[in-house]
């Protein structure tokens, strides 16, 4: 049964009448093609009106649609066939939010990073929610330094909604672990495509965050804070979410007009859950042209053309 989120009503109410005369025709014989095809051309225009013109706490809802693909799901579609994944980062244990291994695409051996969430409770509960502990960010960085060695570029997929708060990440230096990865990831001698898939939140997506080209899905943000932890430090509570969210300038379009991000990849309206496959192959495609610019720079440039970036975000005054 498919998951609607509140301003997709509309959309809920075309789809239930497409299935209610398609089931007419099928079980009763009655001649429904008209009336279907009527509903389907109605049904396009709709979400197609909805979905250009979200809000930002919209985007953010559908950032977070549980149908939405999610990070091994990519892995899987865009290699060609083979992913190895690896485990442990050889100090405390294998964090299961985030995940990494070798893969092909189009021949091209590459290091796949990323946060994984789950697909239903247990899942869920197995990935952490997608919030990973100081390991898995030691984990990630031991991977990105394996694929340094064997000089293969680094995929990251980003979708968490921040890096695990618990006292026990912290005591085994959940900060530190961050910041190392950030320090090493600016001076590594491969290219690194980061890509935003879902949630970007915080230290906990910049922790796999720093890349020669940082792209994201349109119906994706990345932020500091999420609008409900804006919301509940500025006023108490979470009833001023779509006023934070809107405030935080976290959508694609926004990161891309602040010089944050190098691009945005469009999804299927409706979004990346309505047509996964073809999300699949937009992704793809974005990496593979990606991937054949990085590899023409040396690796001292492509290192100084990544730092300088990074140096040249924000605004400062002496």
């Amino acid at each position: 049964m498919a998951i609607y989120l509140d301003f997709e009503e509309p959309i809920k109410v075309l789809e239930d009448q497409l299935i209610e005369n398609t089931k007419l025709q099928e079980e009763k014989g009655v001649d429904t093609t008209n009336i279907v095809k009527e509903i389907e051309k109605k049904l396009k225009q709709t979400r197609k009106e909805i979905y250009s013109k979200l809000s930002a706490w919209q985007k953010v809802q559908v950032s977070r649609h549980p149908e939405r693909p999610y990070t091994l799901s990519y892995i899987a579609a865009v290699t060609d066939g083979e992913f190895i994944e690896l485990h442990g980062d050889r100090t405390v244990k294998d964090d299961k939010a985030m995940v990494g291994g070798f893969g092909s695409i189009d021949g091209q051996s590459v290091m796949f990073i990323g946060q994984q969430k789950g697909i239903n409770t247990k899942m869920r509960q197995y990935r952490n929610f997608g919030m990973p502990n100081p390991e898995g960010y030691r984990k990630a960085l031991r991977l990105m330094k394996l694929a340094e060695k064997f000089n293969k570029p680094v995929i990251c997929f980003v979708d968490t909604p921040g890096a695990f708060p618990g006292l026990e990440a912290e005591e085994r230096g959940q900060g530190e672990a961050i910041a190392r990865n950030l320090l090493e990831m600016s001076q590594l001698t491969v290219p690194i495509i980061v890509i935003i898939i879902g949630e970007g939140a915080s230290g906990g997506a910049l922790g796999i965050g720093i890349g020669d080209k940082v792209l994201m899905l349109e119906n994706t943000w990345y932020s500091v804070i999420s609008p409900e932890s804006c919301s509940s430090i500025l006023w108490k509570n979470w009833d001023h979410k779509e006023e934070a969210a809107e405030a935080l300038k976290l959508t694609s379009s926004d990161m891309l007009k602040n010089k944050l991000i190098d691009g945005v990849i469009k999804e299927p309206c409706g979004g990346a859950h309505t047509n996964p496959e073809e999300m699949f192959r937009i992704v793809k495609k974005e990496i593979l042209k990606h991937l054949i610019k990085l590899k023409e720079y040396d690796k001292d440039k492509l290192v100084n053309k990544r730092i300088n970036k990074f140096c040249s975000m924000g605004v400062i005054n002496e």
